[in-house]
């Protein structure tokens, strides 16, 4: 097993013929794209649509393999300079087909019978989502000009500020006991079962953040300044109201979502004050302490290991998902373990072109990190299932995007935690679920809150670090309420979460908590109905590009606009939280 991925499927190398082929393809795709909106025909809706259609797919499939080569390249190494001037190039090149694209668009919106034309063809109809989406999005349309000029824009100016975000945390260290460590590294000495390690990785972690703060704090306020600018102009009442139009969630359903979580909040915190009595606090649990592992789950796990507990668990769920899950490990598409230069978290990046995903993590060998990749796997398993839908259908959601990741998760912690036998180990893995889940709804919460914030007072005021970190100790004590103790907490998480660094998708945080409790509710059926269940959850997987997330849910009988469908899944964790207690009182002898 490999420990680092490859991406021969794509190209082997910048040199590769095949590369400089399909840089000379992208060139000629841009030519005819932008000759052949010219040739579009009121009078010959039906050819005009399937000329142009083909000639997108063609599009998606060339650049879409030359944007993932260089981004995954550049992911795991941020100094590439290839990747780099090769992004710049992509960009530019499909910037010029901005003006094409706005013009394809808005013929799309003058066809007045377009559910008729639609119906007349086979492509046209599995494109039916698609076009329909485009004929709504086409109020907020700018001029063919304003679009090629915004696109143009955004290069040097919102996704530099991100690439800027990216490159400064992959590069920065932080000076823990003596050694250098990236900031990947001594992050994930939170989960170090030794109490001193994870206070001392904690305060190294933060001593860091000034290094990089200015240049960041730059890069936040002229994002979300550019977004604020761009919904203006294009009609929107505010950036949450741009994001749920684009992802096609009506606002009722955020709504009834963050109205349910904060009903139980306090069951949360609950959780967290019992976790920091137990580890000796008094005063909520210290930010360092938020990770700390629990009862006995010491282990430490290889690849190898981590592939066997997977195997052996996604097995009993699904054929399909095991056999995906063993190509990834054997077939290198996985980067394993952090090393500087290399971006922080973990991701999962589809190649549709091979009918494969790329998984990036930094693995530390805890157990959190093997359900990371039960996480990131999930992804795949997602995208595995919409291959069947045409090459522009391929996409789904943000709030859809975390389900089949977080369902991965369910199957594996409940499946750990059935099959624990001694009550300190039973512990440690509920605890860690607890954790995760914590994390997916009261941390959540307080990212929402800050950038709702960010976006709220960037119009009149530009954020200097120190503002910015007070913002986010607002919102963390905001969301966790005294369940952390308020003098150790994380006042630079603005600066490491990347989420917060898009020109062209905001809030990417609330996604993480309906995709939590969205899969909660969904493995609440399985647990009901058994195997009988797995074909109704790929057909819902399989639905996520064509359809409205309502929809989506729909597909198994779940009505997600009312609080009742998200209160069923928070409630679901009170037993959990119970015999948390329960372990607690007998594990530490409280």
């Amino acid at each position: 097993m490999n420990s680092c991925w490859s991406l021969d499927v794509l190209y082997k190398g910048y040199d590769a013929p095949e590369f400089k082929n399909d840089l000379a393809a992208a060139d000629a795709i841009v030519g005819e794209m932008n000759e052949a909106v010219k040739t579009l025909d009121p009078s010959d809706p039906k050819g005009s649509l399937l000329k142009l259609i083909a000639l997108k797919e063609k599009r998606s499939e060339v650049f879409s393999k030359l944007f993932s080569f260089c981004s995954l390249s550049q992911s795991t190494n941020t100094k590439d300079e290839n990747a780099a001037a090769y992004m710049g190039q992509l960009m530019a090149k499909y910037s010029a087909m901005t003006k094409a694209d706005t013009v394809f668009e808005k013929f799309v919106a003058s066809v007045d019978d377009l559910d008729a034309v639609i119906a007349s063809d086979e492509i046209l109809t599995e494109y039916a989502y698609m076009l329909r989406n485009i004929k709504a999005n086409s109020k907020h349309l700018l001029s063919e000009e304003a679009e090629e000029i915004m696109s143009l824009y955004d290069i040097s100016g919102g996704s530099a500020w991100s690439d800027l975000q990216s490159m400064l945390t992959s590069s920065v260290t932080a000076d823990y006991r003596g050694e250098k460590l990236t900031l990947s590294a001594v992050r994930n000495k939170a989960y170090d079962p030794d109490p001193a390690v994870r206070k001392d990785a904690y305060e190294a972690e933060l001593a860091c953040y000034p290094k990089i703060e200015e240049p960041i704090a730059a890069a936040l306020n002229n994002i979300k300044l550019q977004v604020i600018n761009e919904c203006r102009l294009r009609g929107f009442a505010s950036p949450l109201e741009q994001t749920l139009f684009y992802q096609d969630m009506k606002r009722e359903t955020l709504d009834a979502l963050f109205a349910a979580m904060d009903e139980y909040m306090p069951m949360f915190r609950e959780y967290l004050k019992t976790k920091a009595a137990a580890l000796g606090h008094k005063n909520g649990l210290p930010w360092y302490d938020l990770f700390a592992p629990m009862g006995r789950n010491d282990r430490t796990y290889t690849t190898e290991d981590a592939k066997e507990y997977l195997l052996n668990i996604f097995g009993g769920f699904d054929k399909e998902l095991h056999d995906m899950v063993e190509r990834a490990f054997d077939e290198s598409w996985i980067d394993f373990y952090p090393h500087e230069g290399k971006v922080g978290g973990a991701f999962c990046a589809g190649i549709r072109s091979a009918g494969q995903s790329r998984v990036l993590t930094n693995f530390d060998g805890s157990f959190s990190d093997v359900v990371t990749l039960a996480h990131e796997l999930g992804h795949a398993f997602h995208n595995l299932n919409v291959l069947d839908h045409r090459v522009l259908n391929d996409d789904y959601s943000m709030p859809v995007a975390e389900t089949a990741s977080t369902f991965n998760e369910h199957v594996v912690m409940d499946a750990a935690i059935a099959k624990a036998q001694d009550p300190a180990e039973k512990l440690a893995l509920i605890e860690s679920q607890l954790m995760d889940t914590t994390q997916i709804i009261v941390d959540i919460y307080s990212r929402f809150l800050i950038e709702s914030a960010v976006f709220e007072n960037r119009e009149e005021s530009f954020m200097f670090p120190d503002r910015l970190s007070e913002m986010m100790l607002d919102a963390q004590k905001k969301a966790y309420g005294d369940g952390l103790d308020p003098e150790y907490l994380h006042k630079y998480m603005w600066i490491c979460k990347s989420h917060y660094y898009s020109s062209g998708l905001s809030f990417y945080n609330f996604p993480y908590a309906f995709g939590g409790l969205f899969a909660r509710g969904l493995y609440a059926k399985y647990l009901a109905e058994g195997a009988a269940f797995v074909p109704k959850y790929k057909a819902l997987l399989n639905a996520t590009p064509v359809k409205s997330v309502e929809d989506v849910a729909l597909v198994c009988g779940l009505d997600i606009t009312t609080k009742d469908f998200w209160r069923m899944s928070l409630e679901s964790y009170r037993a959990k939280i119970d015999e948390f207690k329960k372990l607690v009182k007998e594990v530490y002898h409280l």
